[in-house]
């Protein structure tokens, strides 16, 4: 397995990372023993470097992860985030960045997970409420505390990504990013590397669209949240389906999966960007992993380029509500 570095703070991991929210909620049932049977293959196949949150599943994505890595510890990774405030239903009720509740979210999050240092913890979502220095202060005496080793920032604006560097290093951002979400490309990208920043995009795989198996919204669970999604529906689904057609005929070439390919661009756009793909089977995880080997050519990039440019995806990244919560 091959290794990236995020940031200047001597955070390394593996290049390829685990995205553990669908084991839990969103993407439709889940199975528990198959999710942790995911993760342990992980490990087996050098994966180090896993990503969970205290919103995901209402803290039980945080106990299975958790328990998957229980006797596993030191070859783990592990990062998680808070921010994000939901009831005891699961409905959610907005952003949290004041110093207290970092400190309360912190010690839930170390108990859930059972283990006594998180190793890299983000803010979910920036509070537009709280003044960034406020929430990334508090998360500095994480790290002073013990509790916290690296931090790092999820869907923030470049103004306060700025901001928050002042107050204590950053090593992460953590944004969407994929063949059909370029728009870190205009500034935030560049952002993190003027700053020494690491760059971790979640949704590689433009949610489970840029592997082919979705074409149409019947493909999707009753229960599944990406029936909400614009992306998926309508017109912007038959528009969105000839990114998948141009994915799976250059796949065909290098006689890969489209999914595959999906991850080797995404890889290929810098050695300070880990992807963190979400997968809750071990068929899926032995596919991603696999996409490490996959060598683009410049023609390949090329090619990429023009099967998926900047702004050609149809519709916005999230329903509205939701929308408004990112790059903030």
């Amino acid at each position: 397995m091959k290794h990236r570095k995020l940031g200047n703070q001597e955070l390394s991991v593996s290049a390829l990372g685990l995205g553990c929210m669908g084991m839990s909620e969103f993407y439709g049932s889940h199975d528990d023993t198959e999710s942790i049977a995911t993760i342990h293959r992980a490990l087996e196949l050098g994966v180090t470097f896993l990503d969970t949150a205290d919103m995901y599943g209402c803290g039980e994505n945080e106990k299975l992860v958790g328990q998957a890595i229980r006797g596993r510890r030191d070859r783990v990774v592990l990062a998680t985030k808070f921010g994000n405030v939901r009831d005891a239903k699961g409905n959610f009720l907005g952003v949290n960045g004041r110093p207290e509740y970092v400190r309360d979210c912190c010690e839930a999050s170390l108990q859930r997970l059972g283990v006594e240092q998180i190793d890299l913890y983000y803010q979910h979502r920036v509070d537009p409420d709280v003044p960034i220095e406020e929430t990334v202060g508090a998360m500095r005496e994480l790290v002073l505390a013990g509790k916290v080793r690296y931090l790092g920032l999820s869907e923030a604006a470049p103004a306060t990504i700025r901001r928050a560097v002042k107050v204590h290093p950053i090593s992460a951002l953590q944004t969407e990013y994929s063949l059909w979400t370029r728009d870190v490309e205009v500034e935030i990208l560049s952002t993190c590397r003027e700053l020494g920043i690491g760059f971790v995009p979640y949704s590689p795989l433009g949610r489970g669209f840029l592997t082919g198996k979705i074409q149409k919204l019947e493909d999707l669970g009753a229960d599944d949240w990406r029936r909400q999604g614009p992306r998926f529906q309508g017109e912007n689904l038959a528009h969105n389906l000839a990114i998948v057609r141009g994915l799976e005929a250059l796949a065909q070439k290098k006689k890969c999966k489209p999914a595959q390919l999906a991850l080797a661009w995404v890889l290929a756009q810098g050695e300070d960007i880990v992807p963190i793909p979400g997968t809750k089977r071990r068929g899926y995880l032995e596919e991603n992993v696999a996409a490490l080997q996959i060598e683009l050519t410049g023609e390949d990039l090329a090619e990429l380029n023009r099967i998926a440019p900047l702004g050609t995806t149809a519709g916005a990244r999230y329903p509205e509500q939701s929308l408004a919560a990112v790059n903030r």
